[in-house]
């Protein structure tokens, strides 16, 4: 039994390895790309604060006489002194100085370390003619593997004894033996994360599944937000956006304002995606009407129950970006731990197929 479920650990690594390889190398790139990125080129990501942000319907305005796009939705930066990015409809970004309404850059979601990064890790940045990430489904299965293999490793780990004595690494110990050992203690550490990671990995492609599996073991259902709402759009008035926004900020004075959409048809309202106080991610909503400013529905995230709460943690979770520098560190040892268990367990299989 023991024999065949090491086969088995084996075969799914040989079979998974190399995008496992290059999951684990880009989601450690991802943790610390948005950081370097600003780094190297400050004058594309960073702005001098001024007294004053420019009104968002002056702002608004400014970007689309530039880029000569209409935009689709925007973030507006919490840090004064960072530029704030629009996505424009034909679905490339602007970094803009939310002071002074200049464009510092337009490019493509994978022009950047991250972007680029994130492409290889969700769907090896391969679209096909329509636009469909087709390798998501494969990148998933890859990751559903991944979870199984940790089961089965722990499993290979815990079922005979002494293994409390078998959690020791001996750096004196042959090549060979130091690997197997490092295999296995840092297999066991990072068991638990590992697994979580991978499940939500999984979440941001099947939604559906994952949902069912966390609604099966916390005996509860994911509370959804309601849909957007619909406007009548006057014959003849003048977007009010400065309005708009305004009042959907004060449904929720203390939440911080994550992204906001512009309508895309005349039927749309403007929405505003906001994170309240003690959410871990922003999940609250608000709608306004662009014309008469407006608030025509609200939901706060922050008051969902708990099966909710969960669910839209997995997102913070994943990036590891919950609980400061020290954990974020550790996810990048964990990201790169990854690589180092497809390498030793592709070396485990070499040296017993050369012995053979």
């Amino acid at each position: 039994m023991k024999l065949w479920l090491r086969r088995i650990h084996l075969s799914l690594a040989l079979i998974s390895g190399l995008f496992l390889f290059i999951v684990s190398l880009t989601g450690a790139v991802m943790i610390y790309a948005k950081d370097i990125q600003h780094l190297i080129e400050p004058a594309k990501w960073q702005v001098t604060p001024q007294k004053n942000l420019m009104p968002y319907g002056e702002l608004i305005e400014n970007v689309q006489a530039q880029t000569k796009q209409k935009i689709t939705f925007f973030m507006p930066e919490q840090a004064p002194n960072s530029a704030w990015q629009f996505r424009l409809t034909n679905k490339y970004y602007a970094s803009v100085d939310p002071y002074s309404g200049s464009v510092l850059n337009v490019y493509g979601s994978t022009d950047t370390i991250y972007g680029f990064a994130q492409g290889l890790h969700r769907w090896l940045l391969y679209e096909n003619s329509q636009g469909e990430k087709t390798f998501r489904n494969w990148m998933s299965v890859c990751a559903l593997l991944l979870l199984v293999n940790a089961l089965l490793g722990f499993y290979l780990w815990v079922k005979p004894k002494n293994r409390i004595k078998r959690l020791a690494i001996k750096p004196k110990a042959k090549f060979r033996v130091l690997m197997y050992q490092l295999h296995t203690v840092l297999g066991v550490y990072f068991f638990i994360p590992l697994v979580l990671i991978a499940f939500t990995g999984m979440a941001f492609n099947w939604k559906t599944q994952t949902q069912s599996v966390l609604e099966f073991l916390t005996f509860n259902t994911v509370e959804q937000r309601p849909k957007a709402p619909k406007i009548i759009a006057p014959l003849k008035a003048a977007l009010n956006y400065n309005e708009a926004i305004k009042n959907a900020e004060n449904v929720f004075p203390d939440g911080k304002i994550y992204r906001i959409y512009l309508p895309k048809k005349t039927d749309d309202a403007i929405a505003l995606r906001m994170q309240n106080p003690g959410e871990s991610h922003a999940y609250s909503w608000v709608w306004s009407n662009p014309f008469t400013g407006k608030v025509l529905n609200s939901f706060d995230a922050s008051k969902t129950n708990f099966t909710t709460q969960v669910w839209n943690f997995k997102y913070k979770f994943h990036i590891g970006d919950f609980a400061g520098p020290i954990v974020q560190f550790m996810w990048l040892l964990i990201a790169l731990s990854l690589a180092f268990f497809i390498v030793s367990g592709v070396y485990f299989w070499l040296k017993r197929h050369k012995w053979k």
